[in-house]
């Protein structure tokens, strides 16, 4: 590192878990964030603020003026522009000294698969169960570590799946794929604000912990938190042996 970047770190580098070992390794990981709304959002600004050296953020949706009450990655001046394009103005002004690249599409098949192969670590903050299985899908199939975090109304959840261990379960596991399943959205249940803002920065403490490699990240196990009571619960869940996603990993 620099001078500038020391200056720039120094708060991560005094930590003695974090040091300049695992700063050097922040510097030189390239992160995929799926998602460029009210989790990807904090998650992004964090990772940027904290200087991955590569960041992909990849959304396929506008920014709508219902989106400003929690996804503070954009502003009402850029109302209308592509989420991904906005967000890569913000992630440049306040760090420019890392590559920010907007991926103003729907990651699907071959190319989701493509930017997984890329990246070092993924970060899964969409609002849909088909892109969440997909993404789970793709980092399974490349052995990419994955950092989940989802929210709906007063609910948060987050977990990690470090699919580079034989041993850990997936996505699948925690979540099997059904067409039955209900999904709620914000734009006919509602979120709350800041709940967004909670989990996604938890989503980039987590991912800064598997990059860096300290601490123990949440692999097996989900937080899940009720904004009303403001109460956390920690689940611990296992690798299924039949998943039909990830059971035949070694």
């Amino acid at each position: 590192m620099n001078d500038e970047q020391l200056l720039r770190y120094a708060r991560h580098v005094l930590l003695d878990e974090f040091g300049i070992e695992g700063q050097e390794r922040v510097l030189s990981s390239r992160v995929l964030i799926i998602g460029a709304g009210g989790l990807g959002s904090p998650a992004a600004l964090y990772l940027a603020s904290a200087g991955v050296g590569h960041i992909v953020l990849a959304d396929d949706d506008d920014v709508e003026l219902s989106n400003l009450q929690r996804q503070i990655l954009h502003t009402t001046a850029r109302v209308g522009q592509a989420k991904a394009r906005s967000g890569l103005q913000v992630l440049n002004e306040i760090n420019p000294g890392i590559r920010v690249d907007a991926v103003v599409d729907r990651l699907m098949g071959a190319s989701l698969g493509e930017q997984v192969a890329q990246a070092d670590l993924v970060l899964d903050c969409c609002d849909n169960f088909a892109t969440r299985h997909a993404v789970n899908r793709a980092c399974v199939q490349h052995r990419k570590p994955l950092v989940s975090g989802a929210a709906i109304r007063f609910a948060g959840q987050v977990s990690v799946f470090d699919l580079r261990r034989a041993d850990t379960p997936c996505y699948h596991c925690l979540f099997p794929e059904a067409d039955d399943v209900e999904e709620l959205r914000c734009a006919t249940t509602g979120v709350l604000g800041p709940l967004v803002g909670i989990v996604g920065s938890m989503q980039a403490a987590e991912a800064l912990k598997v990059l860096a490699g300290m601490g123990e990240p949440l692999i097996g196990r989900m937080l899940c938190l009720d904004a009303l009571a403001m109460q956390w619960q920690s689940i611990r869940f296992k690798r299924d042996p039949e998943c039909p996603v990830c059971s035949g990993r070694g």
